[in-house]
């Protein structure tokens, strides 16, 4: 499996960020967390600092549209194979910038896709 970067991690335990981590890594998948407070969960530290992160394959994104467009270019800048926008993540604007650089967006629940084997 391709490098996977949580985006808009939490560590707190009861955000669906902080599960997907759990199950990224209970798949063995090599995991990354980008979030607005350092910590470590689930044996992956969560950092504050985009300039930290290469080779992703895979961002999933837990950041809301509002939020989101003060990373657009640090997002495309990463320039990962995929960006799956997660439930309440969804963002026209941000689709067409990602299309237009090359980059595939997929409209998904990141644990939907782990729990039915669509990773």
């Amino acid at each position: 499996m391709k490098k996977t970067l949580v985006f808009g991690a939490s560590l707190k335990p009861h955000r669906y960020s902080n599960l997907v981590i759990k199950r990224l890594a209970d798949n063995k998948i090599e995991t990354e967390a980008y979030g607005v407070k350092e910590g470590e969960t689930f044996c992956v530290q969560v950092k504050t600092k985009l300039e930290h992160f290469q080779n992703i394959h895979t961002i999933t994104l837990y950041l809301n549209p509002k939020r989101q467009a003060a990373y657009y270019e640090s997002i495309i800048r990463l320039q990962p194979k995929r960006v799956i926008f997660n439930p309440g993540t969804e963002n026209p604007e941000l689709y067409k910038l990602l299309k237009n650089n090359g980059i595939e967006v997929e409209i998904a629940c990141t644990l939907v896709l782990l729990a039915t084997g669509q990773y």
